[in-house]
């Protein structure tokens, strides 16, 4: 697997259309974002003070947006932390594999949208800390 680090994960300003009536967001497949769709989901009701994620993948891409609300993103390569920010419905952040990546932060109301490159395989997922160092090195 080739080395990432948390300045692979970008955030991208998804499409925007304005209206006066409301704006609307677009994403279209090897387009707007860097890989193909295949799952999408969405976080909600997350009581303040809880944290999602911490985890990683060995092979899903993952990109989330905060459609509603906000939210922290602490994103690690097993050397070097950082937190990123989501509060707009119309920017992203791609986490590619091999990042640990945990959602913390929720303001009230908030919702994490996210697509992901591949269908649900629990085999993917590296839930255990130490297990993502060895995975990376």
């Amino acid at each position: 697997m080739k080395s990432v680090t948390i300045y692979d994960c970008s955030v991208i300003e998804i499409d925007k259309h304005h209206h006066e009536k409301g704006n609307l967001s677009v994403i279209e497949n090897g387009k707007s974002i860097p890989f193909e769709v295949n799952r999408v989901f969405y976080l909600y009701d997350i009581p303040g003070g809880e944290e999602r994620g911490a985890h990683a993948h060995k092979e899903c891409h993952q990109f989330l947006i905060a459609v509603s609300g906000s939210f922290d993103i602490l994103l690690d390569d097993g050397e070097t932390k950082r937190i990123v920010t989501l509060n707009r419905p119309y920017m992203g952040l791609h986490i590619p594999p091999g990042i640990w990546a945990g959602e913390l932060g929720f303001s009230s109301g908030s919702v994490c949208l996210v697509l992901a490159s591949h269908p649900y395989d629990a085999d993917d997922y590296l839930r255990d800390y130490d297990d993502f160092l060895e995975y990376i090195r």
